[in-house]
């Protein structure tokens, strides 16, 4: 039997939710206009008032959002309360090294804690359950959302956090953890650690939530296959609110999203245009709950395709395919995004050359990244430890900015491949939409 976080919510009518959107769209879009100057020039600029958006349908007049505004805006600008009233910032990179900083009130994480209780609810969680939530704590989403949203089941949760894997299956194996939150990659990694410890008869998992890097379809049977359990999708972004924004469902055929929160659109990337339901495009959200951090129309640059289709769940949100690639350069490796013009600006720093390529990728279940940049004149003469010593240098300002680890290899001139069009500057060979 299906079970809801709300079902009111989740199985409510069309007319309903419409009603609901378009009150709380309507409120946001003034308590904005009023309270944030970035929106109110930008709707100045276009002859907008609030007055001018009332429903859905209106949606379209407002401007787009984009990860630039968010560099613009850095920290408080598009903040839309008093900062007295904030009790927690999360944050994710951004394209230039200026990180995205998203403001909560309790009223905000409340709700987001809600989404994801939803999620954890519609993979099976209820009160009895043990939840180890392996995802990364701290200014990274995926921990906090995670966290929050097991508490509000009501289920004991353990705040894992990645990393230090033997005491994650000893907790798993000791403590019954019955769902499990991570990464695909690292609930691959840890299906193969306990493989090799033998200690499959010991686990319990009936269930897992995964999100924060593309997967495959094929990847999903083989985590169910080793950890022996149902493994469900997880979408969310930081800028947004973080993970809870869509989950998937028994049907898992797309993930619904919690549209009391969250208005989302298909736009042609080119055009800005909206597209019908099932056209594929950018995926664009509007937030109409948020209290600190609400944003109009963010594109996200994840291609996806949204469907209404009756779901065998009973839930009647609106459902988006798995992002099937997307429209800007960004990467995700090990759930963190990772921009080129970030490492560009690394290597530029440390006085080399523009001359560069990124390879990504799979090795088993762990994404790996690597840095190939060309010499300079000066590094070409220098001695093989100068050289090694200039590798290391890169490698670690470029954790410091990515926040992970990079391979970084010193390559002769003119060795990367030049193009008479766009270069090409990275290389994925995950082969993950």
């Amino acid at each position: 039997m299906e079970r809801y976080f709300n079902k009111d919510i989740e199985t409510a009518s069309r007319e309903t939710m419409q009603a609901l959107q378009n009150e709380r769209l309507a409120a946001t879009v003034k308590r904005v206009y009023d309270n944030v100057e970035y929106y109110r020039n930008k709707m100045d600029d276009l002859g907008l008032t609030p007055d001018d958006i009332k429903t859905t349908d209106d949606l379209k007049k407002l401007p787009f959002l984009s990860k630039d505004d968010l560099r613009d805006a850095y920290p408080f600008g598009l903040l839309a309360t008093d900062m007295k009233n904030c009790v927690r910032i999360q944050s994710t990179s951004g394209t230039t090294g200026r990180r995205v900083v998203a403001f909560y009130t309790q009223n905000d994480i409340d709700l987001w804690d809600e989404c994801c209780a939803r999620a954890l609810t519609a993979a099976g969680a209820d009160a009895n359950d043990v939840v180890q939530v392996s995802y990364g704590y701290g200014l990274f989403t995926g921990g906090m959302g995670l966290n929050g949203g097991s508490h509000k089941v009501g289920c004991l949760t353990l705040p894992m956090s990645s990393g230090n894997t033997d005491r994650q299956i000893q907790f798993m194996t000791d403590l019954g953890a019955t769902v499990l939150c991570c990464t695909p990659s690292y609930a691959s990694y840890l299906g193969e650690c306990v493989e090799e410890k033998g200690v499959k008869d010991q686990l319990k998992l009936k269930a897992g939530i995964f999100g924060a890097e593309a997967w495959t379809e094929e990847m999903r049977r083989d985590i169910e296959k080793k950890l022996g359990l149902k493994a469900f999708d997880i979408y969310g972004l930081t800028e947004i609110s973080g993970p809870g924004v869509a989950f998937e469902c028994s049907e898992q055929t797309g993930m619904h999203i919690n549209e009391d929160h969250f208005i989302a659109e298909i736009i042609n990337p080119e055009t800005g245009e909206v597209l019908p339901e099932g056209e594929k495009g950018e995926l664009v959200f509007t937030s109409i709950s948020k209290e600190a951090f609400p944003l109009l129309r963010y594109r996200t640059r994840d291609i996806c395709v949204l469907s209404r289709k009756k779901c065998s769940c009973g839930r009647t949100l609106i459902k988006m395919a798995k992002p099937m690639g997307r429209s800007d350069d960004m990467l995700i490796v090990k759930g963190v995004n990772v921009f080129p013009s970030q490492i560009e600006m690394v290597l530029l720093n440390k006085g080399l050359t523009s001359n560069y390529q990124i390879v990504v990728d799979r090795v088993g279940s762990s994404d790996k990244l690597e840095v190939l940049v060309e010499m300079t004149p000066e590094i070409f003469s220098d001695t093989v430890n100068a050289i090694s010593e200039k590798e290391q240098e890169i490698i670690e300002a470029l954790k410091s900015v990515l926040g992970i680890y990079a391979k970084v290899r010193i390559v002769e001139p003119k060795s990367i491949v030049r193009s008479e069009g766009k270069a090409v500057r990275v290389i994925d060979k995950r082969h993950l939409y």
